[in-house]
């Protein structure tokens, strides 16, 4: 999680402060994290997978490719969800729409 709140830190603009949503996993919340600067995190209430757009993701990746297969083996497992985010990241405008929220958007 470290790396990944450093990387994101890199990509804000110089002077801006970026506000990151996070669930309450145990690794997004740990005392061990080394929050850059530039980053705030906000905890989204825990049971709440409406107010996580990457639930939405998630479920897609098991309705479409994941649900429903006998693997054969542990890389047999990491090959096809490999497989499967590689497809996802093939359609942009996919993503996007799972992360929409029309209440978000004042519709």
């Amino acid at each position: 999680m470290n790396l990944h709140l450093a990387e994101i830190a890199l990509h804000v603009a110089p002077g801006a402060h970026a506000v990151v949503l996070m669930d309450q996993a145990g690794w997004h919340l740990t005392p061990k994290l080394e929050l850059p600067t530039n980053i705030s995190i906000v905890a989204i209430p825990s049971k709440s997978p409406e107010l996580n757009p990457q639930e939405n993701v998630w479920q897609f990746m098991r309705d479409n490719w994941l649900s429903n297969r006998v693997f054969g083996s542990y890389d047999e497992i990491v090959d096809h969800c490999c497989d499967a985010w590689n497809k996802l990241v093939e359609q942009p405008w996919r993503i996007m729409s799972l992360g929409l929220r029309d209440w978000a958007h004042g519709s």
